[in-house]
């Protein structure tokens, strides 16, 4: 598998290529089986459709490899915590007071499904599709679960002042139920995992060095403890001029860009061999045409030579033409 041979950290030409949010809206086969489903929790938990889903734009478009259908709420759910997506406005959660109210010991038995998913996909994908598996990092699953919606995450942030030990323990039972989690999913098949760290850049340098690059690095040695030669892509949203402690200390094998990032000064701050994956602007993928193929080549030119997993700097939105994800296959493709 070239996307493999590329975290392994060979420059192949053309480069790999997945989208964040590969599956979703922007497809009309997955509105059909979302509706089928009833609930986004019903489908992210059911393992036929899940895997549907995570096949419908490998079959249309040929990615080099599927992530895992799924979404990083449901770990928090797993320990314990309500969870519920309202139409249009997000996932909600009843912010918590306290961590004992979360229990690690049940949550293997409610996220199976998702492990069945996992299984499932490594059997049906074609041999040359990688599989990812991937979880929220626990800064970003913490700020949910600590103001129970998205939005600035105000209550995050002031208790990452105020209480920064109960922000601790939150963090370091998240961290080993990300661990485990994980686990499970490389144990079921997944080729490598991702760490989505969307709101690292929330946070300034201190708390960025304890919250987010310190629970990381924790996951990162402990998998690679249970298996070895596993490679993890980290994702540290908006990280700014904190990317190349990230990359220093995370522990991890290759960095997501997001679409504010120069991809020039990523490669010159992050340690040699770091693979880099990304940053399209998502914005040039509905606006299609002659924006995007400049854009598509001046990233391929950006990053000839380096190990480079194309992708975008954010994920698909519901509203992107399916002919211009054709079209922006074909560009990479074309190298």
């Amino acid at each position: 598998m070239k996307f493999l041979e590329v975290l392994a950290g060979e420059a192949i030409w053309p480069p790999p290529l997945w989208l964040m949010r590969q599956a979703g809206r922007y497809l009309p086969e997955y509105r059909t089986v979302r509706a089928k489903a009833g609930d986004f929790i019903s489908l992210c938990l059911t393992p036929a459709l899940a895997e549907e889903v995570t096949l419908q734009p490998i079959r249309k478009f040929g990615f080099d490899a599927a992530i895992l259908f799924s979404d990083i709420l449901i770990l928090p759910m797993a320990l314990g915590q309500d969870l519920s997506f309202a139409e249009g406005e997000g996932p909600r959660l009843p912010p918590l007071e306290t961590a004992s109210l979360l229990n690690p010991d049940r949550a293997a038995g409610v996220y199976a499904p998702v492990i069945e998913t996992v299984s499932r996909l490594r059997r049906s994908l074609p041999k040359e599709t990688a599989l990812i598996g991937f979880a929220g990092g626990p800064a970003t699953v913490a700020c949910y679960m600590l103001d129970g919606q998205g939005g600035g995450f105000p209550r995050t942030r002031r208790l990452a002042y105020e209480n920064p030990r109960f922000v601790r323990d939150v963090l370091a039972i998240l961290t080993d139920a990300t661990v485990e989690y994980l686990s499970a999913q490389v144990n079921a098949g997944a080729d490598c995992v991702m760490l989505f760290e969307s709101w690292a850049g929330m946070f300034p340098p201190a708390q960025f060095r304890d919250l987010v690059i310190g629970p990381n690095r924790l996951i990162s040695d402990e998998l690679k403890r249970r298996h070895p030669g596993i490679k993890i892509i980290g994702f540290p949203r908006l990280a700014g001029l904190m990317l190349n402690e990230y990359t220093q200390k995370a522990g991890v094998d290759a960095v997501g860009l997001d679409n504010v990032t120069d991809i020039a000064t990523a490669r010159a701050v992050c340690p040699p061999g770091m693979v880099l994956q990304g940053n399209l602007d998502p914005l040039l993928l509905k606006l299609g045409g002659k924006p995007l193929e400049d854009a598509v080549s001046a990233l391929l030119g950006e990053m000839h030579g380096y190990p480079h997993i194309f992708n975008l700097g954010h994920g698909i939105t519901p509203d992107v033409p399916e002919a211009h994800v054709a079209r922006l296959v074909e560009l990479v493709r074309r190298g």
